[in-house]
């Protein structure tokens, strides 16, 4: 691990105010904030939709199993901590490659490794992932299980497909599972390509792009949107507060939604 380099989950680590971050990663932050003020803002409200997102399903849709792909850096509360609230039995599989995101998970395995897993894989990489041990596992009987892609889908580039990806996963679940899904976009031309180059040059190409809101919707085709029509940005879906976090300036936004498969 070359720390000297940026790592976009150690950048997003420093943005939720975490401290498993290094110079490099908030030197980068700097630069991006400098492009995007409201990306520390932005980090804040995708993680409190993730958050919400994981309680609705498993409160109100009775989902006792979840994958979370490029699950990034653990941040309290987790999806396992957040599901384990409605049921203590929920089982959650973290996918990620990054090598300490690894590290930190198997220290979180110790809470409990009877229901929680870290897979080392790349998220792109759906049959090694579904023909895991970890995850054939919650699919052992057919219920209902969440697939997550919270701000991650912007990390693959065009020319591997993401979308393509999010529906090779939908796929393979069960009737009746679900998708949460939402990713960096933004209508402004310049901003989309500025960001993006910036993202590819410190993590040397290996980085997708910031999509328009038109692109991210694509994700959703054939899917059921709850409690929304169309895809959001994230803080109106399903907002329990009216103190959460607002961003002052909205040059990109995380947009998404949670959605059924048929």
């Amino acid at each position: 691990m070359d720390v000297s380099k940026p790592s976009v989950a150690r950048m997003y680590d420093y943005l939720l105010g975490g401290t498993d971050n290094y110079i490099s990663d908030r030197e980068a932050c700097a630069e991006l904030l400098r492009m995007a003020p409201s990306t520390r803002e932005l980090a804040l409200i995708n993680r409190a939709f993730l958050v919400r997102a994981v309680r609705y399903l498993a409160a109100e849709c009775g989902v006792r199993r979840f994958i979370d792909h490029g699950s990034g850096l653990p941040t309290r509360p987790n999806v396992h901590q957040v599901a384990h609230e409605v049921d203590p039995s929920s089982e959650v599989v973290y996918i990620d490659n990054d090598p300490i995101v690894l590290a930190h998970g198997r220290m979180m395995l110790a809470e409990d490794p009877s229901t929680t897993s870290v897979l080392q894989a790349d998220m792109r990489r759906t049959d090694k992932i579904f023909t895991s041990p970890e995850v054939t596992r919650l699919l052992r009987d057919q219920q209902p299980v969440a697939a997550l892609f919270v701000s991650v889908l912007h990390c693959i580039p065009d020319r591997h497909d993401p979308w393509a990806l999010v529906h090779r996963v939908a796929e393979r679940l069960p009737p009746g599972s679900y998708m949460v899904i939402s990713q960096l976009a933004s209508d402004d031309a310049q901003l989309r390509d500025e960001v993006t180059a910036f993202m590819k040059d410190i993590t040397h190409d290996t980085w997708g792009r910031v999509r328009s809101l038109q692109e991210v919707n694509r994700f959703f085709e054939g899917l059921e949107l709850l409690e929304a029509d169309e895809p959001v940005e994230v803080s109106r879906w399903k907002p329990d507060t009216d103190l959460s976090v607002r961003q002052a300036t909205q040059e990109w936004i995380e947009y998404g939604g949670v959605a059924r498969i048929p």
